[in-house]
């Protein structure tokens, strides 16, 4: 099979006339920056779940698949970062994942592949940020106005209309300091959370501490794969070398510090929020613990002024995360549309790219409206990208481009890693399908209820 441009590798030339590069994945961030979007990209409004997921797991199990989940993904992002450095020290410095498989792997199918996988995973949590922050804003009016007329899509379209004012921004580096910001969000709503569950906890109202799992052995079978999938999705983001493009070069290190702080989030958040939430509400947590905090039924375990800070910080936490999945796909744009000699600024640059960019957020926008079950089927899409993006082409090329020993400890974890989540992900897509079809009676168009 022919390849894409074997060009594309960006010796030099190539890369000065490619707006995609020039632009969007502008070179010049430091370590720092890639921190805050490595953790914007990573820790979200998906931690809310953790509680749930260590339903299906219990305490030992749930912080073993934690923790292992964890290390595994810093390794498998760290060997990404590592190839990367690699191919620069080569002279070929790779600024796109799917040009990285491609030029290393020799496949021109891989470029398609990475490409097709990431366009699904970017738009879906594109349109899963928007359909998020609709059902928050939601909730907020709901309790300020109990009566209130507005539906689920006019809050969408809200949304949308934000969102495209903010896409207006031309760079993922321009995003660094909404991405500090969005750090700082996760941490708060996080320990709002944490707060409200510890509270909840010691309450007299409090539920039963009872840690036993399903009584079926096949039931706790698969709620165990499920919690399994969820947490390898919660880990994923799939543009770990976009990310890693917008550092000023070399880039050489400055990847592993934006790793380390990026992790030393994810273990204050990630291990907080699945101990309270598990420890107060048990086999009772719902699949967002904020719900638990405010059941429809029931005393509440949280004052609503905290549950209710929480819920705005997540929604404007929600803004960043769709920025940054919204990257792959505008510098795919501006790379055929801009013209990288007229500046980035220019009216025949800047034109189209308002165009296009309000046009990508208003379909975005459109499917978050007509589908408000998406979740389900972004369970499917998570399933299917994030784990062979994060957890399987990483081993790949780190072995063929590095070529250790195949009696080497490292050449076999990579291919343990990839054996397992080969199955983790093949397990994780029956669960979510499986789900996509239980729900699929509660499943209406442009419904003003979001289906769980």
């Amino acid at each position: 099979m022919v390849h894409p441009p074997h060009a594309e590798p960006f010796p030099g030339s190539g890369r000065d006339a490619d707006a995609g590069a020039v632009f969007v994945l502008e070179a010049k961030g430091e370590w720092w920056h890639a921190g805050f979007h490595l953790t914007t990209a990573i820790v979200g409004p998906t931690i809310l779940t953790l509680p749930y997921v260590f339903r299906g797991l219990g305490w030992g199990l749930g912080f073993m698949c934690l923790t292992a989940m964890g290390l595994v993904t810093f390794y498998s992002y760290y060997l990404m970062s590592k190839v990367l450095d690699h191919c620069e020290k080569a002279g070929r410095r790779h600024i796109r994942f799917r040009e990285l498989a491609a030029d290393v792997l020799g496949s021109g199918w891989m470029f398609y592949f990475v490409i097709l996988i990431q366009t699904a995973i970017n738009t879906g949590v594109g349109i899963g940020a928007i359909l998020l922050a609709s059902e928050c804003l939601q909730i907020m009016y709901s309790d300020l106005s109990p009566n209130g007329t507005l539906k689920l899509y006019e809050f969408v379209a809200m949304v949308t209309i934000v969102m495209i004012v903010l896409s207006q921004l031309p760079t993922f580096h321009s995003l660094r300091h909404i991405n500090l910001a969005s750090l700082l969000l996760s941490l708060g709503y996080s320990f709002l959370v944490v707060g409200a569950c510890i509270k909840a906890g010691f309450s007299k109202n409090a539920p039963s501490k009872d840690y036993s799992l399903e009584s079926s052995k096949s039931s706790r079978l698969f709620s165990a794969f499920t919690s399994i999938s969820i947490i390898a999705a919660i880990f994923g983001n799939g543009i770990l070398p976009e990310i890693q493009a917008t550092l000023a070069p070399p880039a050489t290190g400055k990847m592993l510090k934006g790793l380390l702080m990026c992790f030393s989030v994810i273990f204050v958040t990630f291990y907080s929020a699945a101990a309270s939430g598990y420890w107060a509400f048990v086999n009772k947590a719902d699949s967002n613990i904020l719900k638990s905090l405010l059941p429809d039924i029931g005393p509440f375990y949280a004052p609503t002024l905290v549950v209710g800070l929480a819920v705005l910080f997540v929604l404007l936490q929600l803004f960043a995360i769709g920025l940054v999945y919204s990257q792959v796909a505008f510098e795919i744009m501006e790379k055929k549309s801009a013209d990288v000699k007229q500046g980035m600024f220019s009216k025949r640059n800047l034109i189209p790219r308002i165009i296009l960019r309000t046009l990508y957020m208003i379909f975005c926008g459109f499917m978050a409206a007509m589908l408000p079950f998406f979740g389900d089927i972004n369970g499917v899409v998570g399933a299917i990208g994030f784990i062979p993006l994060d957890f399987i082409l990483p081993m790949l090329l780190y072995n063929m481009s590095f070529k250790p020993p195949k009696s080497s400890l490292i050449y076999w974890i990579n291919i343990t890693i990839m054996v397992v989540f080969t199955g983790a992900g093949l397990m994780g897509t029956f669960s979510s399908v499986r789900k996509l079809i239980l729900d699929a009676n509660k499943f209406k168009l442009f419904s003003s209820d979001v289906v769980d």
